[in-house]
């Protein structure tokens, strides 16, 4: 097998990141915030530009600090306080103050924000005019990528992608990555020959995300997901086993992010949510099954990484949940290999999670999310249960594929060729429900 762990660990450190409040809208407020420094000077005009899933991600979404939801509010943080050197926690420095006049700008300024057809599923654009000078801010490919910046048409960075001259009808071929050709065998290798010190770093999700969840388990925040699972398991309605705790921290730690806490919590190639699912299952293990830190920690960077390998063919927005289908999938991963398990039963325990959840749908972040993310964890312990004891889904079954590799494509090839008509519709309507 290929020696990668150099490559795989700088995409842990890339990709495992602090992040405060959903992504989306955190990607908009970074783009604010390094426009209005550009600027420097009051803005008088704005137009700001988004692809369809920012668009969807952001709409109905609680922002740290705000009880207003959504992108605009966001925007306005990041014009009024916000500071891009803080990167994706650039929410996490305003004060209590900035807050409020955040949302007293909001009440007095008129915010475009509006969605815009674009190739990538994370595209930003933000135009700032002040009385002097007017600015052009992009973000592209991930949340927190910077790939154009200019001031009075003078070019400041160009990281744009360069457009290619192909023949009529062809098809521009994408740049290849380190995910076309890996394998999951390969990765969990990998993982398993890395250096603990480089990445220790890890753990420090556990200690961010849990304590987000313990947000949710104190009071009802959001939905209530976690919340209601912790009351059912004290009155004896559900049982206190692993699933239902897993399920429990996750959730509740959704429920608290979702509704707009100020804390941080560890993302995973992008999202927080994906982030939490791809963590808490494993924390959750830990707490009931105690293994060495060393152990623990190479249980996350599987979770994380077969994350990476899935979101490299689903796209890193999708038409499907990505907690459910890649994080989800990461986890169960990452925790088949902590219980012990044989690759071969690694596998099984992913392909298990694609004939189980390959239909859930995103519909944005919101609330709600805390729901499917209590079904997404409780599936990852499952299946690694299931697998552990030989029950596999044979290979042939639907779009579970020969290998685990062959099925992991196949969903790409579902998520993100298949259901490109069904994101649209998902938009249309809640478009039409929030007129």
């Amino acid at each position: 097998m290929r020696d990668i762990r150099n490559e795989l660990v700088e995409m842990l450190r890339n990709e495992v990141k602090p992040a405060v409040g959903c992504t989306e809208p955190v990607a908009l407020a970074l783009a604010c915030a390094k426009a209005k420094e550009l600027l420097g000077e009051e803005v008088v005009d704005n137009k700001m530009l988004v692809s369809n899933n920012i668009f969807k991600n952001g709409m109905g979404v609680g922002i740290p600090g705000s009880k207003i939801l959504g992108l605009k509010v966001a925007a306005c943080m990041g014009i009024v306080g916000g500071k891009s050197a803080d990167g994706l926690s650039v929410l996490e420095g305003l004060t209590e103050e900035e807050v409020r006049e955040s949302e007293k700008y909001l009440e007095e300024h008129t915010i475009s924000v509006e969605p815009t057809d674009s190739a990538d599923k994370i595209y930003l654009e933000v135009m700032l005019k002040g009385a002097n000078h007017e600015v052009l801010v992009k973000i592209r490919g991930r949340h927190d990528n910077f790939t154009y910046l200019a001031k009075d048409g003078e070019v400041i960075l160009d990281n744009e992608p360069k457009e290619e001259v192909v023949a009529d009808g062809a098809k521009e071929e994408r740049k290849e990555t380190l995910m076309d050709n890996a394998t999951v065998a390969e990765i969990v290798d990998n993982v398993e020959k890395m250096d603990f010190e480089d990445i220790k770093f890890l753990l420090d999700g556990i200690t961010m995300n849990r304590a987000m969840a313990e947000v949710g388990l104190r009071e009802k925040t959001g939905v209530g997901t976690g919340f209601g699972i912790k009351e059912a398991i004290n009155a004896g309605e559900l049982g206190d086993d692993l699933v239902n705790y897993a399920m429990m921290l996750t959730s509740a730690a959704s429920d608290a992010r979702m509704s707009g806490v100020k804390m941080p919590v560890m993302s995973s190639n992008g999202s927080g949510n994906h982030g939490l699912t791809a963590i808490l299952p494993i924390a959750a293990y830990n707490e009931r099954n105690p293994q060495s830190d060393e152990r623990v920690a190479r249980a996350l960077a599987i979770s994380h990484l077969i994350t990476a390998y899935i979101k490299n063919f689903t796209g890193r927005l999708s038409p499907m949940c990505g907690c459910g289908v890649a994080a989800a999938i990461g986890c169960t991963a990452g925790l088949s290999w902590l219980m012990d398990a044989e690759q071969s039963q690694i596998e099984g325990a992913m392909e298990n999670m694609i004939a189980n959840l390959s239909g859930m749908i995103c519909d944005g972040a919101k609330p709600g999310c805390a729901c499917k993310l209590a079904t997404a964890s409780s599936a990852a312990v499952q299946n690694a249960i299931l697998a552990k004891r030989g029950c596999i889904v044979p290979g042939l079954n639907g779009i579970v594929g020969r290998s685990v590799d062959e099925s992991v494509r196949a969903l790409g090839c579902v998520g993100d060729e298949g259901m490109s008509v069904t994101d649209n519709v998902i938009l249309d309507v809640m478009n039409e429900m929030n007129k």
